[in-house]
């Protein structure tokens, strides 16, 4: 269940036609491609949050090509979906592993993010799927116990608002860039695993880890792809073709019984 995203009210809301409203009367239309923009002034640190639509397009035509397809089978041999999984991929981006996974598994995907130019990507190439607008880092605008898996591939990470959603024996799918991602752009980066623990560590426990990655020879175009398609980009560089690795941490975690208090907003 969606909940209404007005600071000081987050009651459920319903759908009628095309705007979802709750019993305070606040409402939210829903996009002609299909998602839903529960985006509040107060959740944007800029004026277009989020990946630009130079980076959603730049990371369309790499996962076209058929680069991340060894990540995709990775995370879902370690998700283990199935038809009655209902999940969440927090920081969605243009939604081609929650797309992909639900058309493999038949599982109810929902995805968040607070880039427009990404939900729109995401809404017209998998319509079967929930897509939301919203800032994930502030609340996940789902009701508690709401999903059996939730993914967070590379994004920003919610731990509180992660658990509060998690169903009773949930799990949490936690992507992360392994230290040979990008190797050849960027160097070699540190283990992010025991941070990643640390920071997870109120509210889950690891249950398993995996690393993940392949490699690729790009031209020029695909690297400049990958040079705008990175979360955190780097210094600005003639792009040449060359071998390029892609690589994850994919860590499997599961919520502890219990978490640590919540603020009242986040335990809605």
């Amino acid at each position: 269940m969606l909940l209404c995203t007005v600071r000081g009210c987050g009651q459920p809301l319903t759908r009628t036609g095309p705007v979802y409203a709750c019993p305070r009367n606040h409402s939210f239309d829903v996009a002609r491609s299909g998602y839903i923009n529960l985006l509040q002034p107060q959740d944007r640190r800029s004026k277009y949050p989020g990946d630009t639509a130079e980076a959603v397009h730049a990371r369309r035509r790499l996962s076209a090509q058929g680069l991340f397809l060894p990540l995709l089978h990775a995370i879902r041999d370690l998700a283990a979906l199935s038809p009655a999984d209902i999940v969440l991929d927090a920081g969605c981006g243009d939604g081609y592993y929650l797309g992909a996974l639900a058309e493999h598994t038949g599982c109810q995907a929902h995805g968040i993010d607070i880039s427009q130019p990404a939900i729109l990507a995401a809404a017209r190439r998998y319509p079967h799927c929930q897509w939301v607008l919203a800032n994930a880092d502030r609340q996940i605008p789902y009701a508690s116990q709401t999903f059996s898996l939730v993914l967070s591939i590379t994004a920003r990470r919610n731990a509180p608002e992660f658990h509060r959603v998690l169903r009773p024996g949930g799990r949490l799918l936690l992507a992360i860039p392994a230290p040979d991602d990008l190797i050849e752009l960027r160097g070699p980066s540190r283990d992010r695993i025991p941070v990643a623990v640390a920071d997870f560590a109120p509210y889950f426990t690891l249950a398993a880890h995996r690393r993940a990655t392949t490699t690729a020879d790009l031209d020029a175009a695909a690297v400049a792809d990958v040079l705008h398609a990175i979360y955190r980009p780097l210094q600005p560089r003639p792009p040449a073709p060359g071998r390029v690795t892609f690589s994850l941490d994919l860590l499997l975690l599961q919520p502890v019984d219990a978490p640590p208090a919540q603020s009242p907003a986040a335990s809605r």
